[in-house]
């Protein structure tokens, strides 16, 4: 143990690094440490001698995780002259619409903001150029990362590295995802097809996946929005004896602020002593969501017990998990009884925002879903250069137009698309259990947090389907997310 010491807290050293520099960033300040020295007087480190000396150090979980901490910053050593490139020239890169210039990074929140489809229509155009162009510094990224995989690593393909790393098998998941996309098409389609037809005039098949960004926004409902929801929403965790603003460790910057970053993001230098939870807020729905879904990544940080081995609080290789709390946390943001009982909504208000919300998440599990199967299919097949089968399966799955050309700009690595859905379906067993335990009114119930604190002390030691079953929560399913969006959408407003 003398051995491994220094060992894990040099790969904590480098992850407090890496995470305090995309914080400062994020939050539109100068990095303590500049990217090209990330790895300064770590390159004696970053070999693969260490690699070796971990095989033999550590065994069974606690090596898996040592090693892909380790694995991670060497070739985040070994790409970072190619990322840089790549994000220069995407950092310049923009589409001028009306004279406007909008940059890679700003599409997201341009697109939410109330443009007409003409100018979104108008911005697809622009962008699709725009990809092409970098296309080929995404694309040298990727083939340098999977030779890389290969001679230093041993790793066939891409699919087997992260199927060591997250314990996943992704051929039953991508058959599991088809059949839930299929048993979900028909109510999908007629309900999102009503959406957008007295959104936007249009159908479906007319509509693209800037639409989409505009339509899941949901601002056309903020009229809705009662004054102080957020001071109102954030006094609600004091019912389960959680004061989120004066948590120890737990850092809220959640005002707007011109230098941030639009995306949210929660960065977790310390696991559980130093989590900062970062939001632009702009005014809406969208922000209520945002930050509840931020937190419930951070509370479950801050409330893992210190006690635990470092590998079981700082050295997780999936995360599911936190995914279905931050799940959890949002979704009962537009929950029924949260709006009428903490926001003061009608019921037919409450009703209404209920049915949007739940429609949005079925739209963004099938995005979700959809992308990892074409993900899967690309590394697959190692066609990462053809980006049709990309533009394919999201328009049939989605409905919205996916331009062929931006299929390297959506791609997440590691599918952690999957770590969505599996969250999410995480998320709805979670829900009727807490439902079964305290009644459907559990969100009100003490129990309901202090169950909550129990599971998050738990920390990242188990992956998902461990965690459930150590638990008692039952199978992890897509079964009970399914009838949640059957019984709402079934009902129409």
């Amino acid at each position: 143990m003398l051995e491994q010491k220094p060992l894990i807290d040099t790969l904590r050293t480098l992850n407090r690094r890496r995470t305090t520099s995309a914080l400062a960033l994020w939050k539109g300040e100068a990095p303590t440490v500049e990217a090209y020295n990330l790895y300064a007087e770590y390159d004696g480190f970053l070999t693969l001698e260490t690699l070796e000396r971990i095989d033999r150090e550590f065994k069974g979980n606690a090596r898996l995780r040592v090693r892909h901490a380790f694995v991670d910053h060497y070739l985040q050593q070994a790409l970072l002259p190619h990322e840089t490139e790549m994000q220069t020239w995407m950092h310049g890169a923009a589409a001028v619409v009306n004279d406007e210039r909008i940059h890679f990074r700003d599409i997201i929140q341009w697109c939410q903001e109330s443009h007409s489809h003409a100018d979104r229509e108008r911005l697809q155009k622009e962008t699709g150029p725009l990809c092409k162009f970098m296309k080929p510094f995404a694309l040298n990224y990727w083939e340098i990362l999977l030779q890389l995989l290969k001679t230093e690593f041993g790793f066939s393909t891409y699919i087997d590295y992260c199927r060591e790393k997250k314990g996943l098998d992704y051929e039953l998941y991508a058959g599991l995802m088809e059949q839930v996309l299929e048993e979900t098409r028909e109510i999908y389609c007629k309900a999102m097809q009503q959406w957008a037809e007295e959104s936007f005039s249009l159908p479906l098949e007319r509509l693209n996946r800037f639409d989409a960004i505009h339509l899941f926004s949901m601002h056309a409902l903020d009229g809705l929005l009662p004054a102080g929801a957020m001071e109102r929403s954030m006094a609600f965790f004091k019912g389960w004896g959680i004061h989120p603003g004066k948590i120890d460790g737990l850092h809220l910057d959640i005002q707007e602020d011109a230098r941030k970053t639009d995306q949210a993001m929660s960065f977790l230098l310390q696991i559980p002593g130093e989590v900062h939870v970062v939001m632009n807020a702009a005014g809406g729905w969208i922000d209520l969501e945002t930050l509840w879904h931020e937190l419930g990544h951070g509370l479950s940080a801050v409330f893992t017990s210190p006690r635990l081995p470092t590998v079981d609080r700082e050295l997780a290789t999936g995360y599911s998990l936190s995914e279905s709390y931050a799940f959890l946390l949002q979704n009962i943001t537009l929950s029924e009884p949260f709006l009428r009982e903490c926001l003061g909504l009608s019921g037919k208000q409450a009703r209404k925002l209920h049915y949007y919300k739940t429609l949005k998440d079925l739209a963004a599990f099938r995005r979700y879903a959809a992308k990892f199967i074409s993900e899967y299919q690309m590394f697959e097949s190692g066609s990462l250069g053809e980006g049709k089968p990309y533009a394919e399966i999201m328009a049939r799955h989605t409905g919205f137009y996916h331009q062929p050309e931006s299929h390297l700009f959506d791609l997440v690595p590691e599918f952690y698309c999957l770590d969505y859905v599996l969250g999410w379906m995480g998320e709805a067993v979670m829900e009727a259990f807490l439902q079964r335990r305290f009644g459907p009114q559990w969100i009100f119930q003490l129990g309901a947090g202090e169950l909550l604190k129990q599971w998050w002390h738990q920390g990242n030691q188990f992956d998902i389907v461990d965690f459930f079953e150590r638990n008692n929560l039952g199978p992890l399913t897509a079964d009970l997310l399914v009838n949640r969006w059957k019984d709402t959408l079934s009902d129409p407003h």
